[in-house]
C-alpha cells in the first residue's frame, strides 16, 4: 500500500528535470498522475515510465501559459482518474539579464509561466474541489486532506543578480501560497511552497558562456550558469554540492504525503542548507 493510493496529482512541467522526477515519485507511491510538457515525446516517455512501472499516468501535452490550458489540463484529471487531489505547479525556465537590458517581452514571459500559470490552475481546480467537498460533507463522509504545492527558489526569498523577473515572480509564488492557505483552508487543503536553491538541470548543468539554449514556444532561450558563481555557491553550501532533481523532488513529496496534513502557508527550502 502506498502512501498516496487512490490520488490524483497533477504537475505541470513534469517531461523532464525535476517535474519528471516529481512525477515519477508520486507514481511510485501510488499516485495517478497528468503529465505536462511543452513538448509531445518527453511527456510520453514519463508517462510511458509510469506505466511500465505499474502506475497510472497520462499526458496533456502544452504550454502553461496559453488561454485554456488550465482548465484543460485540471479537466484531465477528473476526466480520467475520477477526481484531483495534488496540484503540483513546477512548470518554469529562466531568461536573465540585468535590468537595463531586460526587455518587457523577458518580464511578462517570467513572470506568466511561473505566476500566472499557477493562478490560473488554482482558479481552475477551486470549482472541483468545492464540488468534492460539498459531496463529501452531504455524505456525511471525511473530507481529504489535498495538497497544493507551488515551486520557487531562493531567489524569489533573497533576490540574485541578473534574475529581476525570476526573483520577483518567485517572490510572487510565496505570497500566492500563503493566501492560497487561507482560502482553502476550509475544504482541507494545504498549499506550500518548495523553494529550490541550486539544482542540477538542463538549465543549470550548461555553462553561461557557452551556447546552450532550450526552445520555448520557438523562442530559443539562452540558458547556463557563470562557472565562477557555480564554484561560489557549491562552497556556500553546506552540504557542499548542488542537488539531484530527485533530491528536489523529495522535498516536494514530503508536502504531498499524509504526515504533512497539518503543515501549511509553508516554504520549505530545498537547497543543501544554503540560505541568503
Amino acid at each position: 500500500m502506498g502512501k498516496l493510493d487512490s490520488k490524483v496529482a497533477i504537475v505541470s512541467g513534469s517531461g523532464r528535470g525535476i517535474g519528471r522526477e516529481i512525477a515519477l515519485k508520486l507514481a511510485a507511491d501510488g499516485a495517478s498522475v497528468v503529465v505536462n510538457d511543452l513538448d509531445d515525446v518527453p511527456a510520453k516517455e514519463t508517462v510511458a515510465c509510469i506505466r511500465d512501472a505499474g502506475g497510472q499516468a497520462v499526458a496533456v501535452v502544452g504550454s502553461v501559459i496559453e488561454d485554456g490550458f488550465a482548465e484543460t489540463f485540471v479537466h484531465a484529471a477528473v476526466e480520467n482518474f475520477g477526481g484531483l487531489d495534488i496540484i503540483v505547479n513546477n512548470a518554469g525556465y529562466t531568461w536573465d539579464t540585468v535590468i537595463q537590458k531586460m526587455t518587457d517581452e523577458q518580464w511578462d514571459a517570467i513572470f506568466d509561466v511561473h505566476l500566472k500559470a499557477p493562478f490560473r490552475i488554482l482558479r481552475a481546480a477551486q470549482p472541483v474541489i468545492s464540488a468534492a467537498v460539498k459531496k463529501a460533507v452531504a455524505a456525511g463522509e471525511p473530507v481529504p486532506c489535498r495538497k497544493v504545492v507551488n515551486i520557487s527558489s531562493v531567489a524569489g526569498l533573497g533576490g540574485n543578480a541578473g534574475q529581476a523577473n525570476y526573483a520577483a515572480a518567485k517572490a510572487g509564488v510565496t505570497g500566492l501560497t500563503k493566501t492560497l492557505a487561507k482560502e482553502w483552508g476550509r475544504y482541507n487543503v494545504t498549499v506550500n511552497t518548495v523553494a529550490f536553491g541550486m539544482i542540477k538541470t538542463r538549465l543549470t548543468e550548461a555553462s553561461a558562456d557557452g551556447d546552450g539554449t532550450i526552445d520555448v514556444a520557438g523562442q530559443e532561450i539562452k540558458v547556463g550558469v557563470n562557472p565562477e558563481l557555480l564554484s561560489t555557491m557549491e562552497r556556500m553550501i553546506p552540504l557542499g554540492r548542488t542537488g539531484t532533481a530527485e533530491e528536489a523532488a523529495g522535498a516536494v513529496y514530503l508536502l504531498c504525503i499524509p504526515e504533512s496534513d497539518y503543515v501549511s502557508a509553508q516554504t520549505l527550502v530545498c537547497g543543501g542548507g544554503f540560505i541568503i
